[in-house]
């Protein structure tokens, strides 16, 4: 169509005969941008020159063809003025310039638009520009990402215990663990309770999917952080002009198979992987990180199957699905030992819509910890680390924020020192986490497109064994062993109110929360890891705003303010401040 039309204005314009001056001016004007589109559309690659000189040569022998047949009709019609006129003819011997200015514009303005209407038509079909200028493996990759900066002061209770005193009730597992136990660790033996601090800090995430095959994809997402924090992809800036560290955060394969309407029944995801199961939020509104903090990732296998229940296509509106997600995915090695840790979870849910867009979501998970209690070294009466077995030295977690109670795996020293270390050289987790977890939201759209979402979270520690705790030489041995208070609850409340997506400008949305964490609710590891600044033993509020200055940036601000459930007093106000933007 567009070809015809092409050849179609170049013979028009070919054979026009006698015109004014200023007429033939604006014609040679119109012919030569016919000819210019088409070469352009030759350096598009949408003609080929072999194909534009065609559109040459036909628009001249069709043009030649035309002015043939005008001069025989013209000397007909000169033939025919010189004898009488039929009854029902009239000649018009006088036409207006400004009939003809008319017609001429009428013409000229059909003909530009139905060649651009042609050429934007092809253009959409066809894909033109840079998706066809880059090969065609290029387009099955999706490149996203995304940069936060953040200030960040930290203030701590002017009532707060100090000093080695406060050693049994908070220890720092993780200097101990690393610096090669308690007397090495030095100043970094127990938690900061009494400096204020602040720092900025800047987090890059950037991530690439790739289309597989039909409901396959292969993704990466690359992150900024320190690779011994599985809940922290922030980088705190003052490093002396150091490069950062920019790690694989994500790494997967996902499958999805949708079933002939369009509803996707089943995932199946392997490798480093996102969260698997509902904990309550989405991208703007983080939920729950009661059990799980926002930034962690999943190395392992996971697969949900989703149920429609009739009620629509399980799709937009009203969707109503039945949901079950299973995972198995393997927490740390351990070298020439049967005792690998691992991390089995089930969630079964329901995700229930209605047609006023208001949307109820709850879920229950049962999440089962495998081999990660400390194993104590009774190998020797002084339990040294020097003696320690493979087993012993496998107990010890690679990484802790805080909270849970922890048992002395073995001792600081040699075996054959006259007088054991009372310090432990190494530690663990004195319980085991087997972790039952309700969690529930429902979004009110009353006033849609602002919503009110209000959402809780409870998860109790089923695994917690008081006799085996006291028994498993409970942190600083003669300083702090015996009985242990069973602290094993969690639960959080919060609201929201505003857009569901703050990526927009002028969209904003504010929130509350209070969430108590005793001390062996859940795995202080993979906790929340800003509330307290993370781990467990906490309690308090969060108060938070999102406003968004432009597409694609938006404010950010929250205060976190908790103090110990057990212990001497230990309190900590955090505040935050961030500027977030995404591509």
């Amino acid at each position: 169509m567009l070809q015809k039309k092409a050849v179609t204005a170049l013979v028009l314009l070919s054979v026009l005969g006698p015109v004014q001056a200023g007429e033939k001016e604006e014609l040679l004007k119109l012919r030569s941008t016919t000819e210019s589109l088409i070469k352009q559309l030759v350096k598009q690659g949408v003609l080929t020159e072999e194909t534009a000189e065609t559109m040459f040569k036909e628009a001249e022998a069709e043009a030649g063809k035309i002015a043939s047949q005008a001069r025989t009709a013209a000397a007909l019609s000169n033939a025919a003025s010189v004898g009488e006129l039929a009854d029902d003819e009239v000649r018009v011997s006088y036409i207006p310039d400004f009939i003809k200015d008319q017609i001429r514009d009428e013409i000229r303005a059909e003909l530009r638009e139905d060649v651009t209407g042609d050429v934007i038509s092809k253009a959409k079909e066809e894909g033109w520009g840079l998706a066809d200028a880059l090969p065609e493996w290029t387009r099955k990759f999706k490149l996203s990402g995304d940069l936060r900066l953040r200030y960040e002061p930290v203030f701590y209770a002017d009532e707060n215990a100090s000093g080695l005193s406060i050693f049994p009730f908070y220890p720092n597992g993780q200097a101990i663990n690393q610096l090669g136990g308690a007397r090495n660790a030095g100043l970094d033996l127990i938690e900061n309770t009494t400096t204020n601090n602040q720092r900025f800090r800047q987090r890059f995430r950037l991530g690439i999917d790739a289309d597989i095959a039909e409901g396959l994809e292969a993704g990466i997402r690359l992150s900024t952080g320190n690779f011994r924090d599985p809940v922290s992809t922030n980088q705190t800036m003052g490093q002396t002009g150091d490069r950062y560290d920019f790690n694989i955060d994500r790494a997967y394969l996902q499958y999805d198979d949708v079933d002939s309407f369009g509803f996707n029944w089943l995932s199946l995801m392997g490798g480093r992987i996102k969260n698997p199961f509902f904990v309550g939020g989405g991208e703007f509104t983080s939920g729950s990180e009661l059990v799980w903090d926002t930034d962690l990732s999943f190395e392992g296998f996971a697969a949900t199957y989703r149920y429609n229940l009739g009620l629509s296509n399980g799709l937009g509106d009203g969707a109503r699905v039945l949901y079950a997600t299973g995972g198995a995915f393997p927490l740390q090695e351990a070298p020439f030992s049967h005792n690998d840790k691992w991390l089995f979870g089930g969630q079964v849910g329901l995700d229930w819509g209605f047609k006023n867009k208001d949307n109820l979501r709850m879920a229950l998970a049962y999440y089962d910890f495998k081999n990660i209690t400390a194993r104590p070294n009774t190998s020797t009466a002084s339990g040294t680390c020097d003696v320690n077995s493979r087993e012993n030295t496998a107990s010890m977690p690679e990484f802790m924020q805080g909270g849970n109670t922890l048992a002395t795996i073995c001792r600081d020293g040699a075996f054959n020192d006259p007088l054991p270390s009372e310090f432990p050289g190494m530690v663990g987790l004195a319980s085991e986490f087997k972790i039952v977890n309700f969690t529930a939201r429902y979004d009110m759209a009353l006033f849609d497109p602002i919503h009110l979402t209000l959402s809780g979270d409870y998860a109790k520690n089923i695994g917690f064994d008081s006799e085996k705790v006291a028994a498993a030489r409970v942190l600083g041995g003669a300083l702090g062993s015996g009985a242990v208070d069973e602290q094993t609850t969690a639960w959080q409340l919060r609201a929201d109110l505003g857009w569901l997506r703050v990526d927009k400008k002028g969209n904003w949305s504010t929130f509350v929360a209070y969430k108590r964490v005793e001390r062996d609710a859940v795995v202080d590891a993979f906790s929340d890891s800003d509330f307290h600044l993370g781990g467990t033993n906490a309690k308090g509020w969060i108060l938070g705003a999102n406003y968004a200055l432009l597409n694609n940036v938006w404010l950010t601000s929250r205060w976190l303010t908790a103090e110990a459930i057990t212990g001497p007093p230990y309190g900590i106000d955090v505040f935050q401040i961030d500027i977030n933007t995404k591509f």
